[in-house]
């Protein structure tokens, strides 16, 4: 086995060439491929005994896997809210492979540093000031998982507890505030021991998914002591946004930790025209950023930033010899649930460095005006109906006339079957619906033109 080791590494460069042509080759395709590949059924195969080596591996994938795959890097994959990867941070994403960095530890390289560098990168993007920190995570349920262990331990220190020695028992029961809150959150709760239940939600504005602030500041003031506030900054089903500002505001009066979930619908800072959206932002004490979606980085990539680093690093912190003292600067290990983990910074370091500002400002203005295209065409057609105004990205509509589940689960099928595009399924206001979400640099408007003769083509069959 060593030998067939030692004969892949003298061939390397052909082999790195040949998969550079076969990833080559599915991009090149990528616009014209069927966008999705209903699964079938799949017999796995047995687990190699002496193995077919790195060429035979290629062989293998193209062979039984290849084919199967969704094209969710292409411009008509508008499912969840999913980014194509741009060429620089592909190219680097490969480099982080070859180079294989282990940024948990700032003991032997400068992996850690161009870290730093990047989330300083992004944290100027989003406006936030040099009181906050942050460190990139897997995604965004995780960036939520790590804002909310943080508040938990801020909660402890209101209680006069140390949840991360005492666990979240000595607390007690806690109280956490949302509008709408993503289903992360949800999950965090429970993975942090905090619970599902601890989530109240408040009334959102009539017609929208936005909290109605004056009924938070009636809740608020019912407590009896310290609460969690999640708000949105863009919500999963039409983009809404809370007014960051006024809730922030409410701090004056009540005690509470405001935590953010800006996942996707923070980008909207980059751009003059919706930047009042995320006005706020930076008031808030722990922030939820996903960079494989609007920054167009490969999965997974996402970041987290707090202004409590204090705190931060009392959960999270890994006490152990053989890492080092901890310092004034503290390892990324000591920062997120994460010890090991691969450089997810440098694609997004190679996309800044190569696009900059204003190349992704385009990117998000881009992606904007194809969600409203789509959304005019949509509330133009008798076989569909514009169920809220498209503010962002996302266009949220459900099928005229018949709008049962059942319609709209059939509906998803017909267009994954057709394969032009994707498109995932959502409820918004009780009511059974479709969502598009437009976050790939590639998408342009003859692939909406394509997108809506499908929907139509669809709806008539």
């Amino acid at each position: 086995m060593y030998a067939r080791l030692a004969e892949d590494l003298d061939a390397l460069p052909d082999l790195l060439d040949a998969a550079s042509k076969l990833a080559a080759g599915a991009l090149a395709g990528v616009g014209e491929r069927a966008v999705v590949v209903p699964p079938g059924v799949v017999t796995p195969a047995a687990l190699p005994g002496g193995g077919m080596g790195a060429r035979g591996a290629l062989e293998e994938f193209s062979r039984r896997w290849e084919g199967g795959f969704a094209a969710s890097a292409g411009p008509r994959y508008l499912g969840f809210v999913t980014g194509g990867a741009t060429p620089a941070a592909l190219a680097g994403d490969w480099l982080t492979s070859a180079h294989d960095q282990n940024p948990a530890s700032g003991m032997d390289s400068s992996a850690q540093d161009l870290e730093r560098e990047t989330v300083g990168w992004l944290a100027e993007l989003f406006a936030l000031g040099p009181e906050f920190s942050g460190a990139f995570v897997t995604g965004a349920t995780m960036s939520t998982v790590t804002g909310l262990a943080i508040a938990r331990e801020w909660l402890g220190e209101r209680a006069g507890v140390t949840v991360s020695d005492d666990g979240a028992a000595a607390l007690g029961p806690v109280t956490v505030l949302s509008g709408a809150p993503h289903s992360s959150v949800l999950k965090a709760l429970s993975f942090l021991g905090m619970g599902r239940s601890a989530l109240r939600e408040v009334p959102v504005l009539p017609g929208r998914e936005a909290v109605d602030v004056g009924k938070l500041a009636e809740v608020l003031e019912t407590l009896d002591g310290p609460a969690i506030v999640v708000a949105n900054a863009g919500t999963v089903n039409t983009v809404d946004f809370d007014d960051l500002r006024a809730i922030a505001e409410l701090k004056r009066r009540h005690d509470f930790w405001l935590h953010v979930d800006a996942a996707f619908g923070g980008f909207a800072s980059l751009v003059p025209e919706h930047a009042e959206l995320t006005a706020g932002l930076e008031l808030a004490d722990s922030v939820v950023v996903d960079l494989h979606k609007w920054l167009n980085v490969p999965y997974d990539s996402a970041v987290q930033f707090t202004r409590r680093r204090d705190l931060q690093l009392r959960v999270f912190a890994n006490n152990a010899a053989y890492l080092g003292e901890i310092g004034e600067t503290p390892d990324f290990l000591h920062l997120t649930p994460e010890n090991s983990r691969r450089l997810r910074a440098l694609p997004a370091w190679f996309s800044l460095t190569a696009y900059g500002r204003d190349g992704h400002r385009e990117i998000v203005e881009r992606c904007v005006a194809l969600a409203r295209d789509l959304g005019a065409r949509v509330d133009g057609s008798p076989h569909w109906h514009l169920l809220a105004p498209v503010r962002l990205n996302v266009v949220c509509f459900a099928p005229a006339g018949d709008g049962t589940q059942d319609r709209v689960d059939a509906l998803v099928r017909a267009i994954a079957e057709d394969g032009t595009t994707f498109l995932t399924p959502t409820v918004y206001d009780g009511r059974p619906a479709l969502r598009a979400a437009f976050s790939n640099w590639r998408t342009t408007p003859a692939d909406v033109e394509r997108v809506f003769a499908a929907l139509e083509r669809v709806a008539a069959g």
